[in-house]
């Protein structure tokens, strides 16, 4: 998978900012996904719908609406059916750059506009929606403090998520003005509602408008105790695997195989390290026909996508001395039935060691424990604990290791 930045003019000719994440290959579908309101297209949910979708081998378009974001132009200027314009200039881009999207996925108040969107794009077969209000009016409750001195005055400065925003009572009226649920029962298009029943921004009887006015197919599917952004993570990956899942029906695609980045081949001594638009430091590693993921906790502003790399570095060895230790016994005709490794790494002071060559400063320390079950004698477990020393990682860890560095040729 590979991350892509483009522009393209918006509703009001602004340029938008947008990242264009593609499968390995050639891609089977295209997709858009809309954050919600005030939000980016950074935020983790979209992030993670994408990720999912391209590895569905789908490409798929995120984008910041008008004044949000990275994108240009003022977000006092904005209003519903602007936004609504951007997503159909979204799909423009989209058809001139691959083709016209057949999937469209929103968030919060980017649910709501995929929905009115849908009709004017002639290649949509699905969208799905995520804590979507069934009235576009219902943000009005953000700044609903504010509505007096917009009306009196034509605008006010409105603070939504800790950020001030200025809002114009341009909006307001065209807010008042949309017909969604119309837009909806004539939607035919397949559609798929998610909604937390403890939203409280947009409570889940939005998700039972929204869902009574659709003719089928429809599918509703309850987010149980997420929040309304979808904050823990496990929510957004929970989220992105069901919209896969449910896409590949009514689009007719299935998991792309994965292949080399780029057309070049990986060679079987070769790890390929690339970074993912799964979060900002999420990196996808292919070892051979294999597909992992690496990042960084939360704290250290990750993710928290997969494991990190000092993780995978515990397991390398971990799995390298079990794997010894196996052949070993075997070897030996030994009655081992079971090895477990656990592996735990951190700094201490050098002075804290009595057997290590360097004695100031901090090193590394590895606490390797075994656990080896079988009716082993007290012979056999002390050679199997000397054995795990012997295993290769292990030595290379404890041997000079040399890195050469080089760039790839352009």
């Amino acid at each position: 998978m590979r991350t892509e930045k483009a522009t393209f003019p918006g509703a009001h000719g602004d340029e938008l900012a947008a990242r264009l994440d593609l499968p390995d290959g050639t891609p089977v579908a295209c997709a858009i996904i809309a954050h919600c309101f005030t939000c980016s297209k950074d935020v983790f949910a979209a992030s993670r719908v994408a990720a999912a979708l391209t590895e569905l081998g789908m490409a798929v378009l995120r984008f910041d609406f008008t004044g949000l974001g990275h994108s240009d132009g003022e977000f006092e200027n904005t209003t519903f059916s602007s936004n609504v314009g951007d997503l159909v200039a979204a799909a423009d881009f989209l058809r001139a750059r691959l083709e016209g999207p057949s999937l469209l996925v929103g968030h919060s108040l980017g649910g709501t506009a995929v929905l009115a969107a849908a009709g004017r794009i002639p290649e949509v077969k699905a969208v799905a929606t995520i804590n979507a209000p069934s009235d576009p009016a219902h943000v009005q409750h953000l700044f609903v403090g504010q509505l007096p001195a917009i009306e009196a005055e034509g605008e006010a400065e409105v603070q939504i998520g800790g950020r001030h925003f200025r809002v114009r009572r341009e909006m307001l009226r065209d807010l008042e003005e949309q017909q969604v649920l119309e837009q909806v029962a004539g939607l035919k298009r397949a559609l798929l509602v998610f909604h937390a029943p403890f939203d409280r921004v947009v409570g889940v009887d939005n998700a039972r408008r929204i869902f009574d006015a659709a003719k089928h197919p429809k599918s509703f599917i309850s987010l149980d105790t997420a929040d309304h952004l979808l904050t823990d993570h496990a929510d957004g990956i929970y989220v992105a695997h069901v919209i896969a899942a449910w896409a590949s029906r009514y689009l007719g695609v299935h998991a792309a195989q994965p292949t080399p980045a780029d057309g070049e081949e990986v060679a079987p001594d070769r790890i390929r390290v690339e970074e993912s638009s799964a979060g900002r430091l999420a990196q996808r590693i292919r070892a051979g026909r294999h597909t992992l993921q690496a990042d960084e906790p939360e704290r250290l502003g990750g993710n928290d996508t997969g494991p990190t790399p000092y993780d995978l570095l515990l397991a390398g060895l971990g799995s390298c001395t079990a794997m010894t230790l196996r052949l070993y016994a075997e070897r030996k005709g030994w009655p081992l039935e079971r090895v477990a490794v656990e592996l735990k790494h951190e700094k201490v002071h050098a002075e804290d060691c009595a057997t290590c060559e360097t004695q100031t400063g901090r090193i590394d320390r590895i606490e390797r424990t075994l656990e080896i079950q079988g009716p082993l004698d007290e012979e056999q477990r002390k050679r199997l604990l000397e054995i795990a020393d012997r295993c290769p990682v292990h030595r290379t860890l404890e041997s000079e290791v040399v890195v050469v560095t080089s760039e790839k040729a352009r």
